[in-house]
């Protein structure tokens, strides 16, 4: 068995198209890249995952009712003060926050999740600031 040390942990860049995916199976398979178990050294210590940039979030599918019946609830801590918004609601206004949210849910509730979280972009169109991170891969059509 060899010990993974932190040094050891090569992370790589994962372009992921949200357009036409359905939010649950995209947030899951994000949520692997980010905490790395897709790697075969994976240990649930070691943050060993990958940078994530997701594009198009605006266009991500919800199944069923959940456009107009799923809520999501925020509160300031004052008594009263609690703000509702529904999920087409939250698509108009912040797409990005709709799957962020998702992703951040099926991450591990340790201190790792934070670590994990600040590996993940989310851009509501198609352009995004890390072209020149997927060039090579863009150029070999993958």
């Amino acid at each position: 068995m060899k010990i993974v040390k932190p040094k050891d942990i090569k992370r790589q860049w994962h372009l992921i198209d949200a357009k036409n995916q359905v939010l649950g199976r995209l947030s899951a398979k994000v949520a692997t890249y980010l905490m790395g178990k897709n790697k075969s050294y994976y240990t649930p210590h070691l943050d060993s995952g990958d940078f994530v940039v997701v594009v198009n979030a605006k266009d991500v599918l919800l199944t069923g009712k959940k456009e107009t019946q799923k809520k999501y609830w925020r509160h300031s801590g004052y008594p009263g003060n609690i703000f509702v918004k529904t999920a087409s609601q939250l698509r108009s206004q912040q797409p990005q926050l709709l799957v962020k949210k998702a992703i951040i849910g099926m991450l591990p509730k340790t201190t790792l999740a934070k670590q994990m979280a600040k590996k993940l972009y989310i851009f509501a169109d198609e352009n995004h600031p890390f072209k020149d991170k997927f060039e090579n891969i863009q150029k070999q059509g993958v």
